[in-house]
């Protein structure tokens, strides 16, 4: 009776510490899981070398000045009314469609999405790390953006068309936020940058007299004028329109 009590005492003991090795395994699991989704969350929020600096230093504050970067916002013309058609399904499949083929243009010429508002969408040259050559890359994607939108014109059916406006200038680039943080670059070139797709016009890719100064010996340009644009007074303005062959 004592060998079996010993031995039923054995098999509980055995079966008592697999489960609790079993438990311990499966919170490893979880917490592998955990950590690879906030890893997954943080690249997606943040810039590469951003999202770097904050695992390694936590505490810092991130807030960089830079020289020269160039700033496209994009605007889709008409959304409101085109919205206002729509169920809130079919509004949100068609910003995905459009926003997810920009997503790649960004990826594709090495530049950094900053936010979308709405049906705005923001993109940045030469930030979080300084590159030559910045106002090029955004100057390709405007144009690729203004090509993907005329083929989702063909494939929908029916016609969307973005406004574009660009700046070249200094900014200021951070993370702000505890809970919920995010990537962000403020100052009068984001502004001017915002303002020149705001006075744009329809299917067009604005750009001020600085962004002009960087592209001009590469892209053909029509000019615009002087024009009156709100905050910022009387502005040399040009319209992009292709890279010259």
């Amino acid at each position: 009776k004592q060998k079996i009590s010993l031995f039923g005492s054995s098999i509980l003991i055995f079966g008592a510490l697999y489960y609790a090795l079993r438990l311990a395994e499966h919170a490893e699991d979880k917490l592998a899981i955990e950590y690879e989704r906030s890893e997954f969350l943080l690249q997606n929020l943040m810039p590469g070398s951003v999202a770097a600096r904050l695992k390694d230093r936590p505490n810092e504050i991130i807030a960089d000045s830079f020289d020269s970067v160039t700033i496209l916002f994009a605007d889709i013309v008409g959304f409101t009314p085109r919205a206002n058609r729509f169920t809130p399904a079919e509004v949100v499949q068609f910003l995905n469609r459009i926003f997810s083929e920009f997503d790649k243009l960004a990826e594709k010429h090495r530049l950094e999405k900053i936010k979308m508002i709405g049906d705005a969408y923001m993109v940045a040259g030469g930030l979080p790390d300084p590159r030559d050559g910045h106002a090029d890359a955004v100057a390709e994607m405007a144009l690729d953006m203004r090509n993907v939108t005329e083929e989702l014109s063909d494939k929908l059916g029916e016609r969307i068309e973005v406004r574009i406006g660009i700046h070249t200038g200094p900014a200021v680039a951070g993370v702000i936020g505890t809970r919920k943080m995010f990537y962000d670059v403020w100052g009068d070139t984001v502004n001017t940058a915002s303002r020149m797709e705001s006075h744009g016009s329809a299917g067009r890719i604005q750009v001020t007299s600085e962004a002009y100064e960087q592209l001009q010996d590469r892209y053909r340009f029509e000019p615009r004028g002087t024009v009156d644009v709100k905050g910022k007074g009387e502005m040399e303005l040009y319209y992009l329109l292709e890279r010259q062959s």
